[in-house]
Parts: C-alpha cells; structure tokens; sequence
C-alpha cells in the first residue's frame, strides 16, 4: 500500500526525497529495462527521466508506492510504448541497438530482472569503446549523473564531456554492439573489462589526479556501489570477489590518510586503530573467496596485498616477502609497469633501500613510467635513507614536474624542504 499522503510542502519533500533515494538505488534498473523496450539509449532515458519528473508530482498527492522502482520502471516503459507507437513510422529508418536475446518485453510488472543491469554494464563497458568513454558512459547511465556531473567528476567541460558521451553512444550503436549479456566463452574477457572501469573509478576517486583534494569520495563511493551491484548480479564469480575486496581493504584506511591540517599521512606513520575495521573483515571474507580460483586472477592477488597491510599489527610487522611474491604472481598473470613499480618498491623495504634502488633501476628505460610521479617518489625515499641527500632532491623535484594535486604537490614539497643538507 501507498504510503498516506502529507498535504502542502512536507509531502512534496518526502516525495522528493523517496525520489532521490530511488535514483541512486533504482536508476540503473529502471533505465535498462526501458532500453529493452526502445533499443534506444536516448530515447530510453528520456523516458525515464520523464517517470521521475512524474514521480515527483504523483506522490506527493498520493503516496509514495510499496516498491518505487517497480512504479518507475512500469511508468517509463509505458512511456516508451508510447512514444515508439506514436513515432513508429520515423522509427523504422533509424538504427537501433542490436538485441540478439529475442523479442522485446512488454511493459514492466514489477519483477526483478537482476540481468537487465548487466546487459546494460556490459554494453557501456564494450571493448569497441575507448577506455574513458566506457568511465564516461558508465557514470552517466549505470550510475544516473547528470552529464554536468559526469564532467566535474573528470574535471572537462560540460561541452566536451556531452560530445564525449554522445560519440560513445553513436558507437554503441554503428558498431551494432549487441545489448546482452556476453556468450559464455566471451564473459571471462568481458567481465574484466567491466571490473577496469569500476577499478579505474575507485582509483581516481582513492588519488585524484588533479584539483584542490587527495580524495574524491564521490567517485569513491560511485565505485563501491558499482563492485556492489556486480557482487549481487555476477555473486559465483571471483574477480568480481577480488574487485570488491580490493576497494574495502583499500578504502578501509582512508580515515587515517589525513592529518588534522589535510597533509598526506604515509602508510607506515597511520595510526591504524583508526582504519575501518567492519571493512576490513568484509573484505578479507572476499580475498579468501577470490583466492579460491586457481590460478587467481589479477584483481584477486591484488587485493590479496592489501589484505598483508591490513592484518599486519604495524608497519614494522608487514609481511614485505609476501608482498613481493604476490607481485611477482600478479606480473606473471598480468604484467604492467606499475605493478613491476610496485613490487620494485617491496623489494626495497623487504631486502633494504639498495635492493630497491636496484629494482628500480630495472624498470628505468620503460616509457610508461617516464612520467610517472610515483616512480621518482619511490626513488627519492629510498635515496634519502640511504644519505645520498641531491639525488633525493632531484628525485623529489622531478615527481613534482609530473604532480598536478595540489595536497600532493605540497606534501611533495614539504618532503623536499625536509631534506637535511648535503654531506
């Protein structure tokens, strides 16, 4: 049953509010299942923001419904019918994404079709589009933001992320990129590169790349509910487990990542009474889970090293051997240059600063990390315990020609100034 009406301003605002909550819960299922009925993602949401727009007024006067994403989604597939009766005639000229799963359903009875969504991750997600329009694409229809949103949350223009948004959808739909689910053989590859969109996500949101915050939490807490969802619609599978462990053990410190004034704190110098421990259990019962798959896959060894930091006591106690044997897996799996960076910097704290520095000096002629700052941060730390105080002054000089954050850049510079004098 509805929820009784209020009269006047307090139930306009607890619709308002039951609308917004059914946004951030229900968009993507709404939106999916009316792209079934259309095969058309423009026309689908504005469908679907024409249901909200209505939800707004009608349950205001009458009542918030029992289930607001099944009046939503009724509310926009009728509103397609609709449309694509009136406009039949135009329609027929016009391509249409290809759906190779048989007939389009009739309007929504309220059932959940858990598979809808990931028809509709899959297809923001194909490899056919560029890697930033899948991020694009994926904000701004899995997850609902306003394309203005989509462009702040990558620091463009709104203009420029329209157009970007716009192009990704005109692929979608020349290349006649199927809205379903991928064939069993086709799944491993495609569920992999979901997960990089959502991991790519998590990690802008975990280390902003530009602007005046370390953290974005936003797109920290738009990638935890991705890894949500993926975790109830794909639950048997274990990169999606990995994926999910890695974000909560990763984010599970940020509490203890800021000083009191907003400077970085080292992952040696947290005090780790304040990580989020509730966290940190959910995401070791997801590493074990991950880990179950033989061999393991990438997103599950490197959650795996986030799990070594989380158990350990204190720093002084990590497991740093462990840590380098995980890396050396994962580069065996999927070798990158900042997973060889990483492991380079875990053998320096395993075998001491030379070791590192060694390591280092392997992955010296990849042009991958030529502009890398964390690759000139890893150098100068190990320089500055080893005494030899100019290289570690132009190790850190040279990070900060490639550092756009302003909270690292001052950390940059603080670590800089902090230098003793040369010998």
């Amino acid at each position: 049953m509805p929820a009784a009406p209020q009269d006047g301003g307090p139930g306009k605002a607890a619709a308002a509010r039951a609308v917004a909550e059914a946004h951030r819960g229900q968009w993507a299922f709404v939106l999916a299942a009316t792209v079934r009925v259309t095969r058309d993602l423009d026309l689908a949401e504005e469908c679907v923001q024409d249901a909200y727009a209505k939800a707004l007024v009608a349950w205001a006067s009458g009542g918030i419904p029992a289930r607001p994403g099944a009046w939503l989604t009724t509310t926009a597939r009728n509103r397609a019918v609709d449309v694509i009766r009136r406009d039949a005639f135009f329609r027929t000229a016009l391509p249409l994404l290809a759906d190779d799963d048989g007939p389009v359903a009739g309007p929504a009875d309220g059932a959940d079709i858990p598979d809808e969504r990931l028809r509709l991750i899959f297809t923001c997600c194909h490899p056919a589009l560029a890697p930033q329009d899948r991020v694009a694409l994926t904000l701004r229809l899995v997850c609902g933001l306003t394309t203005a949103e989509t462009a702040r949350a990558f620091l463009v223009g709104e203009t420029a992320m329209a157009a970007r948004i716009t192009r990704a959808k005109k692929k979608i739909t020349a290349a006649r990129i199927p809205y379903r689910i991928p064939d069993s053989e086709d799944l491993p590859e495609r569920v992999d590169a979901v997960l990089t969109v959502v991991d790519l996500l998590f990690t802008t949101g975990h280390v902003a790349p530009d602007g005046p915050e370390l953290l974005r939490t936003d797109l920290i807490a738009r990638a935890t509910g991705l890894a949500a969802m993926l975790g109830d619609l794909l639950p048997g599978d274990a990169e999606v487990a990995g994926l999910r462990a890695l974000i909560l053990l990763t984010d599970a410190r940020r509490p203890a990542r800021l000083d009191a004034a907003g400077a970085p704190v080292l992952l040696a110098d947290q005090d780790r009474s304040r990580w989020d421990r509730a966290a940190i259990a959910e995401g070791l019962v997801l590493v074990r889970r991950a880990l179950r798959r033989r061999p393991p896959g990438p997103f599950a060894l490197r959650a795996a090293v986030a799990a070594v930091h989380a158990e350990a006591p204190t720093w002084e106690e990590t497991d740093w051997p462990e840590i380098v044997g995980l890396y050396d897996l994962l580069l065996r799996r999927r070798p990158t240059p900042v997973a060889a960076l990483n492991r380079a910097v875990a053998v320096g704290f395993a075998d001491g600063p030379e070791a590192g520095l060694a390591a280092l000096d392997a992955l010296a002629g990849d042009p991958r990390l030529a502009g890398y700052p964390y690759a000139s941060v890893a150098r100068a730390e190990f320089l500055h315990r080893l005494s030899r105080v100019p290289e570690a002054a132009a190790a850190y000089e040279q990070a900060l020609r490639h550092t756009s954050n302003a909270v690292e850049r001052s950390f940059l510079t603080a670590r800089l100034a902090d230098l003793p004098p040369p010998p």
